[in-house]
This record gives structure tokens, sequence and C-alpha cells, in this order.
């Protein structure tokens, strides 16, 4: 289970997966402004770990100035029925808790 876990452990890795569910393609850019508060450094860092672990695929497009996009694989876009179960799931929490865990799921 910790190998498991250990593909989607890191404060962003989960804040990625659900920017690029349902087939979008984003550029590094594009990411970059959807993520408030991530560093370009540790943002690079959890796609190429996402990537080693065969849930992201990086698109290099080599022309000027460089265009580099992500995508989930079929692999990592299988994530998104576990992933809607845990968001169903903190729907469903006490209101005292729901209300500081749902303000905390970032939004597109």
């Amino acid at each position: 289970m910790q190998n498991v876990i250990r593909v989607l452990e890191g404060r962003w890795k989960l804040v990625i997966l659900f920017q690029l569910f349902g087939g979008r393609v984003r550029r590094f850019s594009d990411l970059e402004r959807a993520i408030p508060g991530v560093s370009q450094k540790m943002l690079i860092q959890q796609l190429r770990q996402l990537e080693g672990d065969g849930v992201v695929a990086r698109i290099v497009h080599h022309q000027v100035p460089p265009k580099v996009e992500y995508h989930l694989t079929d692999w990592g876009q299988s994530l998104c029925p576990a992933l809607d179960a845990l968001l169903m799931w903190t729907e469903e929490a006490p209101p005292e808790l729901r209300s500081r865990l749902v303000a905390a799921i970032p939004s597109d």
C-alpha cells in the first residue's frame, strides 16, 4: 500500500491530476497559472515524478519558444473514479469538518 500511496503523495500531485482529468492537455504555463502557490521548481518535480510513474505524459514541441504540454496517460485517467469517490466522501463529512475540507479543494 505504501508504494501505491507514494505515486500520489506530494502537496501538488492531486491538484495536478484534477487539472488534467477529462482528457485535458495543458501547457506548463497553464498549469502554473491554474495552481496558485506552487513554485516552478515544485511543479516540475511533481510532474516529473508523475511522468516517471506512468500517470502523466509529456509532449515536447520543438519550436521557439519551446512548448511543453502534459496530459494523463490512459492509466492516469483511470484514477478519475477513485478521486471522484474521495470527493464524494468529503461531501459526506460532518458539517463542522465539511466546510473546512471543501474550502480547501482547489477549483479550475
